[in-house]
């Protein structure tokens, strides 16, 4: 569902990697709600009291599931839920969600047990998931969350907005297959959750660079880079063409400097995942520039 406050103003730029009070308080309550309404019998079901089938959620169990699986989350309280002040962190909520979704159905009343009188359920997991999905999405979009639940359970990092495009529709079709498998990996890896992976997404695109550098016409690596970039650049640009030199010059002294592609004690860290986005953005629009101008790569 879109609100109309979306459809006059648009969007809320999703911006935040970490999760607030106040997205957290609505997972919690959309959580809760699956507890309460049996979805979560789809894997932990509380059973008939004579053992003809799933009534409900067993909460405990899940509890007890979810406990042995995201290790940071051993503080919560049993039973149901967790309404202490204390936010957990991001990715484990992330994590959180991910499990849910896996365990999640669409509850469908199936025989009335006249002497309990209580419905017995059967599940839909394919809808469950689904109705999850898009629970949990639209909670992450109204929060200007950069998450997203994909189809297939697996949470999605958005992307910048100014490389959420490129990022999305670039294919990597050069005919040097190490490049490409560099290139996806380190895109793949850039879309993670985790600032950690995110940094590794780092040393992929670096390495895909120096890679790139060697499959330009010449024998040796400065000749075979310069004949990249004057096709890229054009002969009729000598400016632009002297700038994507000192962009490629600096590029490559940043990669040897900071933690990149060495960890020598005097690489300096890299430590906010802003920086991260920052230096891929900068590095993936020279490769793709170089890549799309280079017809024979």
């Amino acid at each position: 569902m879109t609100y109309f406050s979306e459809e006059e103003e648009g969007e809320r730029p999703r911006e935040n990697e970490e999760i607030g009070e106040a997205a957290w308080g609505g997972i919690k309550a959309l959580i809760a709600a699956r507890i309460d309404d049996g979805s979560f019998g789809a894997a932990y079901p509380r059973p008939c009291e004579e053992g003809r089938g799933a009534i409900g959620t067993d909460a405990d169990a899940l509890w007890q599931a979810v406990r042995a699986e995201i290790r940071n989350l051993q503080a919560l309280p049993l039973p149901p839920w967790y309404y202490g002040e204390d936010m957990p962190r991001t990715l484990d909520v992330l994590d959180m969600i991910q499990f849910c979704w896996r365990c999640v159905g669409a509850p469908i009343q199936d025989n009335f047990h006249r002497y309990f009188q209580h419905y017995h359920l059967r599940f839909d997991v394919e809808a469950g998931r689904e109705k999850f999905r898009e629970d949990i999405n639209r909670i992450l979009r109204r929060n200007g969350v950069a998450y997203d639940l994909a189809e297939d359970g697996s949470v999605e990092r958005l992307a910048p907005p100014v490389l959420r495009e490129a990022l999305a529709s670039a294919m990597f079709r050069t005919q040097d297959a190490a490049l490409n498998g560099m290139l996806e990996a380190a895109r793949s890896k850039f879309l993670d959750p985790d600032v950690e992976i995110r940094r590794e997404a780092l040393e992929k695109l670096w390495d895909a660079w120096e890679r790139l550098k060697t499959l330009g016409s010449g024998a040796k690596k400065p000749a075979q880079i310069a004949a990249l970039l004057d096709a890229a650049a054009g002969h009729s640009s000598p400016r632009l063409r002297q700038a994507l030199e000192d962009d490629a010059l600096g590029l490559t002294h940043i990669g040897n400097k900071l933690q990149i592609r060495h960890t020598e004690k005097d690489a300096e860290r890299i430590e906010k995942g802003e920086h991260v986005d920052y230096l891929f953005h900068r590095l993936f629009s020279l490769i793709q520039l170089v890549i799309r101008l280079n017809k024979g790569i």
